[in-house]
């Protein structure tokens, strides 16, 4: 049985990147086949994928979240929209010297004002006087993570989202699908490599470590996501032609398997709360392209239950030894499971 310190290790802060690629797919891929680790350049994917593999992409939109306000009585808020209850009410972190009461109204950006609500747990309910995604759209500003220590720019509204990003929702790109650009989707298509698409709305939550020693008692954060019956179609199609079901990014993986905890995917839309660790079976995935992950996160403990433990403790050694970037902008993994 794992503990939260067998998912610890040291990172040199210099490994973590800053700064994405100016092109997409000039990352490098730590392809890990079995037990052994194999350097490449992230476009040598299309020579690690055969015809009728299936792609499956996370299509959310990253939301210009993060606000900067003032209450009535003139203190200073800032706000991280994490959820879009409907097109006029977000769930949202609130940062202010005193939490706001229900009712009490806050100016945002300097141009619009939010109505504070009931508060649900950690969260607080803001109810907002026109369509929601209109004004965060025009008046927001992109969340980078909190290990990234620049302010968004322009060139970051554009790379830190995906090439085929649809559905707006998240606060925090699905960072695999990062380093694909329409050249390399091209090429893979070419291949005869399929794809389909999950939406999973990735929320603050991606970014805490757990806390407790003892993972039977950490808390799993949701997220909502859907799948459409297409997607579904796709991927019993390839599962039963052989072939592999390769999810871009734990988001993706974490839908799919939420999707299939009847031992069958099934399409459809719900909160997970899916808390992946080492002897996990997975139903549905087959293979995983991801980015490095932060130490003691819940997402080191999903590519370890996905690869293994020892093999990914060798991989990330090896990365670090080998100078790969690291978290949202960096460099890429290329995984089996060994559920298969």
């Amino acid at each position: 049985m794992y503990s939260l310190s067998d998912f610890d290790f040291d990172l040199p802060p210099e490994r973590i990147a800053q700064l994405p690629l100016p092109d997409r797919s000039a990352s490098r891929l730590l392809h890990l086949d079995g037990g052994q680790i194999i350097d490449r350049q992230f476009a040598d994917i299309v020579d690690q994928l055969q015809a009728g593999d299936l792609l499956v992409m996370n299509n959310t939109r990253v939301l210009k979240a993060r606000f900067f306000g003032v209450k009535e009585s003139g203190g200073q808020v800032e706000v991280l929209v994490e959820r879009v209850l409907d097109n006029r009410t977000v769930l949202a972190q609130v940062r202010a010297s005193k939490s706001p009461k229900p009712g009490n109204r806050i100016r945002l950006a300097d141009a619009f004002d939010v109505t504070a609500g009931e508060r649900a747990g950690e969260f607080f309910t803001l109810h907002f006087e026109g369509d929601v995604f209109d004004l965060i759209e025009a008046h927001g500003r992109l969340p980078l993570p909190p290990y990234i220590e620049h302010t968004a720019d322009e060139f970051d509204e554009q790379r830190y989202q995906t090439v085929y990003s649809k559905e707006p929702g998240a606060v925090a790109a699905p960072t695999a699908g990062l380093h694909f650009d329409q050249p390399l989707l091209d090429r893979l298509a070419a291949k005869g490599v399929n794809f389909a698409y999950v939406t999973l709305h990735v929320g603050a939550g991606t970014f805490q470590p757990v806390r407790v020693e003892d993972l039977s008692e950490h808390k799993m954060h949701t997220e909502w996501y859907t799948i459409a019956q297409e997607t579904v179609d796709a991927v019993r199609a390839t599962r039963a032609a052989g072939r592999d079901v390769i999810a871009v990014g734990t988001t993706s993986l974490r839908a799919l398997e939420s999707a299939s905890q009847s031992g069958e995917l099934v399409a459809g839309s719900a909160d997970t709360a899916l808390f992946i660790t080492p002897g996990y079976t997975f139903k549905t995935v087959t293979r995983l392209v991801t980015n490095f992950h932060l130490p003691k996160s819940t997402l080191l403990m999903l590519v370890s239950a996905f690869a293994g433990y020892a093999p990914i403790r060798a991989a990330y050694a090896h990365a670090i030894a080998n100078e790969y970037r690291f978290f949202s902008y960096g460099d890429a993994m290329l995984l089996s499971t060994t559920s298969r």
